[in-house]
C-alpha cells in the first residue's frame, strides 16, 4: 500500500496510476490523513455468463410458449388456475 499526499498525487498521478494498474493500492492523504483510496477495478468477465446456477442447464423450447388461457387468467386474478 503507497501513502501519499494530494500535492504528491498532483504532481505524480500517472506513476501512482501505473502502480495501481499493477495491483497496488494507493491512499491518497490531506495533511498526512487518509481520505481516499485509488485501487484497480476488477477485470471484466471475457465469456458471457451461463444462465442460470447449473454450468451446463438449458431451456426447453417449451419454456418460450404462450400459457394457457385459464393460466394467464388466474394471474390476472380473473380465475383459479387448475
Amino acid at each position: 500500500m503507497i501513502r501519499i499526499n494530494v500535492a504528491e498525487a498532483k504532481a505524480h498521478l500517472s506513476r501512482y496510476l501505473e502502480s495501481v494498474e499493477r495491483g497496488e493500492t494507493v491512499v491518497l492523504c490531506r495533511r498526512n490523513v487518509p481520505i481516499a483510496e485509488i485501487r484497480a477495478l476488477p477485470k471484466p468477465a471475457r465469456e458471457p455468463r451461463p444462465v442460470g446456477i447449473d454450468r451446463g442447464m438449458t431451456i426447453p423450447a417449451a419454456f418460450f410458449e404462450p400459457l394457457p388461457d385459464e393460466l394467464l387468467a388466474a394471474f390476472e386474478g380473473g380465475g383459479k388456475a387448475k
